[in-house]
């Protein structure tokens, strides 16, 4: 992985690019920003592996590949979760790695902010990547130049930490350091908002939809998941979004797969729900799920008729239950609460679920309290 043993001869470390992951980065990103993906994945696929054999760490990417590909179809960065700590890698051509320069967007969007950024030169002819130097979001906050040409906050080398061993010692041996500035909330943004932003965005003659309204509005619309999910889908010529209903009688789609829905079919047994009474086979999607180290399963199926809609989380581990606080929760596209939107565990039990009947076309984004790994907003459509 490392390709030389002198680091002590570089300011940064040296990492190779697999030639088959490669070759799978290019083939699964398109679209009008696909060499911004393409260096985004690169640096993913090459430092996931680095950090977990040659550092013992538990590293994962932050979010599943659509989520990631959403974010990338608009600006470049990488977040990944090692630890408790969130690290966002900033990939770069440049020759010299002379400066730390962040999208405005992982410094400003409250969801979105990391714990510490790291600069990653990527060199796809050579096959190699270049691990530089790192920041707290604090310290690139307070001290960074902010550009208001692209919208980017930026450090030089010299304020820059430049060896990562210090990055992981801290998280061991100091793990309650204060990491984070405060930032300002972001603006409430309607549907009506939103669809038109989308529409607007969406054209893909348009190279720099980031650059082109106000970050106030830009930063609250792809802040949510499945807005940016749309966006980023609009920019590639795609429009339409299959219903949950659609995924039943045809099947996943793959974009449903790589979030880790599935169909399944659920026994008696098994959906039925506080004496709910059922004796046939009932069509579902299902999600695994990892919330505090455990593994869930999120069921989601028609109950009674087809506009009223069961969403139901469940442990997966035999005999488990799920903890008391845990809290199962709906809100619409806009990310409004509704009547009898959720449902919250007082005490230990089998499972939390929520009716909800919904028209033709109606989105509903589910959220679950403790949040699980790798959870991003995703809307589902009715």
């Amino acid at each position: 992985m490392i390709m030389t043993s002198d680091l002590a001869l570089f300011d940064a470390t040296y990492l190779e690019i697999d030639p088959n992951l490669q070759a799978q980065a290019w083939q699964q990103n398109d679209g009008p920003s696909r060499w911004q993906a393409y260096l985004n994945q690169l640096c993913l696929d090459t430092v996931i592996p680095w950090l977990r054999e040659d550092h013992d760490l538990q590293a994962i990417p932050a979010l599943k590949p659509p989520s990631l590909q959403s974010i990338w179809a608009v600006v470049t960065g990488t977040p990944i979760q090692v630890g408790a700590q969130k690290i966002v890698l900033i990939p770069t051509e440049t020759i010299d790695l002379d400066e730390l320069r962040v999208p405005q967007e992982w410094v400003d969007i409250p969801n979105w902010i990391a714990d510490y950024y790291v600069v990653a030169q990527v060199n796809p002819d050579e096959g190699w990547v270049r691990i530089g130097g790192f920041t707290k979001h604090s310290q690139l906050k307070e001290q960074g130049a902010y550009d208001w040409c692209d919208r980017t906050y930026t450090l030089n080398d010299t304020d820059l930490t430049s060896d990562l061993n210090v990055l992981w010692l801290t998280q061991q041996f100091n793990p309650q350091e204060t990491t984070q500035a405060v930032v300002n909330p972001l603006l409430t943004l309607s549907k009506a908002q939103a669809d038109q932003l989308i529409q607007r965005l969406g054209n893909a003659d348009l190279v720099t939809p980031r650059l082109a309204i106000p970050f106030e509005q830009w930063g609250s619309l792809i802040a949510h998941g499945g807005w940016r999910q749309r966006l980023a889908a609009q920019r590639r010529g795609i429009t339409a979004q299959p219903s949950v209903g659609q995924w039943l009688q045809t099947g996943i789609t793959n974009l449903a797969q790589q979030m880790d829905w599935q169909s399944i079919t659920l026994q008696p047994q098994l959906s039925t729900a506080r004496g709910d009474q059922s004796s046939t086979p009932i069509a579902a999607i299902s999600r695994q799920l990892q919330i505090d180290g455990q593994p869930y399963e999120l069921n989601i199926y028609a109950v009674e008729t087809e506009s009223t809609w069961r969403f139901e989380l469940r442990p997966v581990t035999p005999g488990a239950m799920i903890p008391a606080g845990f809290v199962l929760r709906l809100l619409t596209e806009d990310l409004d609460s509704f009547e009898g939107n959720e449902d919250q565990a007082s005490e230990p039990v089998d499972l939390l679920y929520i009716d909800v009947a919904l028209e033709s076309g109606e989105g509903i984004v589910w959220t679950i309290e403790p949040q699980p790994d790798q959870y991003d907003q995703e809307i589902l459509r009715f």
